[in-house]
């Protein structure tokens, strides 16, 4: 697992300011602890993640850092100011999009995001941000009648107009089709590149590699691991990750005489399925059949690919982010 150590004195001075910082966070539900002493910092400018299980307190945390919560215990600053003291100046400069968004059925597409952007004394012009979310065709369709993936790309929109300094998306691309997640990548990206910061939940791999500067692995809410997402995948200690079954599940090698085998630094067993973290496939894969062979066992199946942050997620977690 990655650990962070403090910035060098000397190195401080040259990183970005933080858009947001808490520390010794705290959110209790009656006996469940959804959040328990979590420090997190984002820097202005990057896109960070923040992945973990339902439960893990991913949404809660985030809550808590848009205004919605009030923490048990810790502190939390965002954009240099405190929700105390700085909630009006706050609200003028985030955009929200929450997990669930409930919007008016009746009113159109146009009038909602219109709606949205009358509350801020800055913003983008309504139809500028329709045709970012692809719902120019759909601007005088009311709410009611769309499908849920735009009802998510109307939320984004409702996000988007106040042209924010710091946007907050809890699982934004969840029910978009394949073009329109790309099409919302592209817009984050184009959103991060203007200098603006962008924290994001996710349940898609592949979203976090592509759009993310940092991402934060959480669990029952602590950070189990940060960094870049090389860094977290390089932290596994090899770069191929070597699944395998056995046919009728006998005749298999105990933990310790898989680990043995050339190569391989991590094992790892999930319903009758073997993964090995390996550095050279084609060291490990002829020592693993030479011995399998050797015990009269034959395999069920057998599949490799590059380490990614799903293996990481597996590895810190025990599940997979999607199992849910």
């Amino acid at each position: 697992m990655l650990s962070r150590s403090s910035p060098d004195p000397d190195l401080s001075s040259a990183l970005p300011p933080a858009a947001v910082r808490c520390r010794g966070l705290i959110k209790r539900y009656d006996d469940v602890v959804a959040v328990d002493g979590l420090d997190l910092e984002v820097r202005s400018g990057e896109c960070f993640g923040l992945l973990g299980p339902n439960g893990a307190g991913k949404t809660t945390t985030i809550e808590i850092l848009e205004g919605l919560l009030e923490p048990d215990a810790g502190s939390v600053e965002v954009l240099g100011l405190t929700w105390a003291h700085g909630a009006r100046a706050l609200r003028e400069r985030l955009g929200v999009q929450l997990q669930e968004t409930r919007l008016a059925d009746k009113l159109t597409v146009e009038e909602t995001v219109r709606l949205f952007r009358s509350f801020y004394r800055r913003g983008r012009p309504v139809q500028e941000v329709l045709e970012a979310v692809q719902l120019t065709e759909k601007r005088r369709s009311w709410v009611s009648r769309l499908s849920s993936g735009q009802r998510q790309r109307l939320a984004v929109a409702c996000a988007l107009v106040s042209e924010p300094d710091l946007l907050f998306l809890d699982e934004p691309t969840t029910g978009l089709d394949p073009q329109s997640r790309r099409s919302l990548w592209e817009l984050i990206e184009r959103f991060r590149a203007a200098g603006r910061t962008v924290l994001l939940t996710t349940h898609y791999m592949e979203e976090a590699a592509r759009l993310c500067d940092r991402v934060a692995i959480m669990d029952h809410g602590r950070i189990l691991a940060l960094g870049t997402p090389a860094e977290l995948v390089a932290s596994l200690g090899a770069e191929h990750v070597l699944e395998f079954s056995l046919a009728d599940g006998g005749g298999g090698l105990s933990d310790a005489e898989l680990r043995a085998l050339p190569g391989v630094t991590r094992v790892r067993e999930s319903n009758g399925r073997i993964a090995l973290t390996v550095r050279e496939v084609h060291t490990t894969v002829p020592a693993l059949l030479d011995e399998l062979r050797r015990r009269g066992a034959s395999l069920a199946s057998l599949s490799t690919h590059h380490a990614t942050l799903e293996d990481v997620f597996m590895v810190l977690t025990g599940r997979r982010l999607r199992d849910e």
